[in-house]
């Protein structure tokens, strides 16, 4: 197929060439699950002139996921807000401040109103009436509340946006809220990409998508992007085979932690977490990701996993796979440490035997 769009110098990629273009449209297709063929639809929604409007909402957060956005490469941040997108308001980001910024704001949402992307990062406190975190004197709540119904797709983005995050950790004093509480009474969906910060190619891909076929992406029960958060982080770990092979890390810089094993006994919750960090690393560096520098996951995209379960709690494995033999790599037997892979095994294999030798009992019964 070619692509008839407009040239590729025109417009965000300015620093790339035609066929390298293309190779990261496709690219963008296969993340989100499509065919390859769809590359060609995206190339034409990216490079389009009209460019979807998005405002940017903060509640109670850190400004992680802002800062996690100004760290792509592809596009970068200015090619982001100057070509693929027209960012109208963030707190962040204005240029303008006060009475000025929200004039800004009111304008915008007037002048897209039903098609502007709503993106929200930060829980958002309901005690009291929300008076803990408020814009201009106005509770975040309540500019919520009233943004909302008009947008056309709503984004919580970030652990915070999606559960809650740290300030709904108890005691929880102000009342902290994800969004999608928040929302869920007047009947508007929201789209949760959680994470502390999240990959900001999960946010970008989503809003391509939404760019390219006028609609989000599949969500699964909890409202995520199925193409980011639809397998475990242990399933794709770099470390897994470790795991499989009983190879563990005890403590922090022991023989085994300087080797690159397995960090599960150091409270790792890759197996009872959803996302791809495994996969898509931060920053374009391949390795810069939590467990790649030698920390444990932290369970920040599961809710009720990170800011609730404590750090050093070993985590649930939810899909133990052993292989049905080691190789000679994995350490000798007898020093001095149970290995964890080994215990599911002979489960695993003991289950196996019993089974076998129940069938056999019963077929000598029917024979006999």
């Amino acid at each position: 197929m070619e692509f008839k769009g407009p040239y590729p110098q025109e417009t965000l990629f300015s620093s790339i060439n035609r066929r390298d273009f293309m190779k990261f449209c496709t690219a963008v297709a296969a993340t989100l699950g499509l065919p390859m063929s769809a590359g060609v639809k995206i190339a034409e929604a990216v490079t389009s002139p009209e460019r979807p409007p998005v405002i940017w909402l903060s509640g109670q957060q850190c400004t992680g996921c802002v800062e996690m956005l100004l760290r792509t490469d592809h596009p970068s941040i200015d090619s982001l807000i100057f070509n693929l997108i027209s960012l109208e308001y963030s707190e962040t980001l204005n240029a303008g401040s006060g009475h000025q910024a929200e004039a800004a704001l009111q304008q915008s949402i007037e002048r897209y109103k039903g098609e502007f992307i709503l993106v929200v990062d930060g829980s958002i406190p309901v005690k009291d009436g929300g008076i803990y975190c408020q814009i201009a004197g106005r509770p975040v709540l309540d500019i919520l509340n009233e943004m909302a119904p008009q947008a056309a797709a709503v984004i919580a983005i970030g652990s915070c946006a999606s559960w809650g995050g740290v300030a709904a950790a108890e005691p929880n004093p102000t009342g902290a809220t994800p969004v999608h509480a928040v929302l869920k009474p007047k009947g508007i969906n929201v789209v949760n990409i959680p994470g502390c910060p999240p990959n900001p190619y999960n946010l970008l891909s989503t809003v391509i998508h939404f760019l390219t076929f006028g609609k989000l992406p599949d969500l699964d029960d909890k409202g995520r992007p199925t193409f980011a958060y639809s397998r475990l982080i242990h399933e794709n770990c770099e470390r897994r085979p470790h795991f499989d092979a009983g190879r563990f890390a005890d403590e922090f810089g022991d023989e085994g932690h300087r080797k690159g094993y397995c960090l599960y006994k150091l409270g790792c919750k890759g197996p009872e977490t959803f996302n791809n960090c495994s996969i898509v690393h931060y920053n374009d560096t391949i390795g810069c990701w939590p467990v790649g520098t030698g920390c444990p996951c932290f369970g920040c995209s599961e809710e009720k996993v990170g800011f609730h379960v404590p750090l050093f709690t070993k985590s649930k494995v939810a899909y133990p796979t052993p292989p049905n033999q080691f190789t000679e790599a994995v350490p000798e037997r007898g020093n001095g440490s149970v290995k964890f892979a080994y215990g599911v095994a002979g489960a695993v294999v003991g289950a196996a035997v019993v089974a076998a030798a129940k069938r056999d009992g019963d077929k000598e019964d029917k024979q006999a």
